[in-house]
């Protein structure tokens, strides 16, 4: 019980650190990473407002995704939440990676979202 909550209180420490960096605003929203082992999603996020402008993820019913703990999976939910994005009209938006390490999936739908027009 006491190693599960160390990780939990050094997880929470992560997020602490990059939120003190990370603001979204309303020119500027901020991308959400939220990864497990299963499953990955984002959501983008106006914090003035307190509230989610959009978001996807691999268990949602729009992407059809068998498995979503893979690289391929994190493009797609990327991509897909560019689409969204630029429907909203939302251009440019702060990256908060969630404390995880900036590789792998979440390296993946970072680069997803790039290439489908929205600048990170």
């Amino acid at each position: 019980m006491r190693r599960e909550l160390i990780k939990t209180w050094r997880a929470a420490r992560r997020i602490k650190r990059v939120r003190r960096k990370v603001r979204g605003e309303v020119g500027r929203p901020r991308l959400a990473v939220m990864r497990s082992l299963r499953n990955i999603g984002a959501q983008i996020i106006d914090d003035d407002q307190g509230r989610t402008l959009c978001a996807v993820s691999t268990e949602s019913k729009e992407l059809q995704v068998g498995y979503g703990g893979n690289v391929a999976a994190a493009k797609l939910v990327g991509k897909a939440l560019a689409e969204k994005a630029k429907q909203l009209g939302i251009e440019q938006v702060s990256f908060d990676r969630r404390g995880h390490k900036y590789h792998g999936r979440v390296k993946a739908l970072a680069d997803a979202a790039r290439e489908a027009g929205l600048k990170l």
